[in-house]
């Protein structure tokens, strides 16, 4: 008894072992296939903290009396974590966005309704970014977020949510920043 107990345990120790000793997958530039939206706002959010740029920041919850005030961002990364969140350069994304040239923009669309980043439009002036607009969408069987991000480099900056939860109702947050 002791003895198959022993043998049970040494083979699923064996087991658990090769499952860990699987490669790491990373992407290089060369991998991507849509706009690199993460390496994009950590080279931005980069640029933003070495410039120590004052924002008139507003933040609002259920429409209620919004808060405005001047304040320093220290960690832009962490301010615009919800762009870089929505890169859809994953490996197993690879054929799930449509891509549409526009005059002065790229549209990116998800074609499987699981994928969270809806919609994501890039605008661009001479390869440079303009603007950026994300749709996100997540539902499950407790609750269905919908979450709007504008981004406009040097300018402005919105995050605009709304969750509603099951049995709690909804909340809606709306960060607005404007850098002087």
């Amino acid at each position: 008894m002791i003895r198959n107990y022993k043998l049970l345990c040494s083979a699923l120790l064996c087991i658990s072992a090769l499952a860990s000793c699987r490669p790491d997958v990373h992407e290089s530039a060369g991998d991507k296939r849509f706009f690199d939206l993460k390496g994009f706002i950590n080279a931005d959010s980069a640029r933003l903290n070495r410039a120590h740029i004052t924002v008139t920041k507003t933040v609002a919850h259920n429409n209620d009396v919004a808060q405005t005030k001047p304040v320093t961002i220290t960690n832009w990364g962490q301010e615009l974590s919800a762009f870089s969140a929505s890169d859809i350069n994953k490996p197993a994304w690879r054929d799930g966005y449509s891509v549409k040239q526009e005059a002065d923009s790229v549209v990116y669309t998800a074609l499987m309704p699981d994928l969270v980043t809806r919609r994501m439009v890039i605008q661009q002036n001479d390869k440079a970014v303009k603007k950026i607009h994300i749709e996100n969408f997540t539902k499950n069987l407790l609750y269905q977020t919908t979450e709007h991000l504008v981004y406009y480099p040097d300018s402005v900056y919105l995050i605009d949510k709304l969750q509603e939860v099951k049995l709690l109702g909804s909340n809606r947050y709306v960060v607005k920043g404007v850098m002087k």
